[in-house]
């Protein structure tokens, strides 16, 4: 699976979209006005209200020990450290996964479903957990459920699972600062007009007044 090919496809136009409109989904939140003295810059944009519930979510822990360590091994298995960027756990994507199944409780029983699912899985193979088999034997089980299109019977569950996690990971991924890198976005950026080019204008028989090039098209043509 090349990285960057399939990740990106799957953010941009499957389901790794949604989770993203789903947690913004005002529905459920009251129109209320923003905060302007927000104790850190990346809650300027954030409602006393939201402040609060974000506060209440981080001070709480949804997934155990043994089950935050098989999402940072999940996760880096979906994305990898390579020669362009670091790892799912680089971007802090576990961290995202525990917020947003506080966030967005309807994620939470087919998370631990589906890690409970994996441990059963590996202890019926290689008669240990997930956590404690090797490398091999991982991406042997990731392999059977990786591909939503090939699902092998009594897979189901595993394939449900790893395509939820899949599209948590490269949803927290791209919207971190490592992942935004990655993909090469810049956002907004100046740019400069030159005006219309020379042959266009002499194909259309047209041509710009000295008051106009003095005035709009100032800058120095490449």
């Amino acid at each position: 699976m090349d990285r960057r090919k399939s990740i990106k496809a799957l953010l941009i136009g499957t389901a790794a979209g949604s989770v993203i409109m789903d947690s913004c989904n005002p529905a459920d939140k009251k129109e209320t006005a923003i905060v302007k003295d927000a104790a850190t810059p990346d809650q300027a944009d954030r409602t006393r209200e939201e402040i609060t519930h974000n506060k209440k979510l981080n001070e709480e822990t949804f997934f155990t020990k043994e089950e935050m360590a098989t999402i940072v091994i999940l996760a880096d298995i979906i994305i990898p450290k390579d020669e362009v960027s670091g790892s799912a756990t680089d971007a802090k994507v576990p961290d995202f996964i525990e917020f947003i199944v506080k966030d967005m409780p309807d994620h939470q029983t087919p998370m631990r479903g589906g890690l409970r699912w994996l441990q059963i899985e590996s202890l019926k193979r290689f008669e240990k957990s997930f956590n404690e088999i090797s490398e091999k034997q991982r991406i042997e089980i990731v392999d059977d459920i990786a591909y939503p299109n090939k699902v092998k019977p009594g897979m189901k569950q595993g394939v449900a699972f790893f395509t939820l996690m899949r599209n948590l990971t490269s949803t927290g991924f791209y919207t971190s600062e490592i992942g935004v890198k990655d993909i090469g976005y810049k956002g907004n950026v100046p740019n400069q007009w030159n005006g219309v080019p020379d042959d266009v204008l002499k194909q259309y028989n047209v041509a710009y007044t000295e008051k106009e090039l003095k005035e709009c098209v100032s800058f120095d043509k490449a």
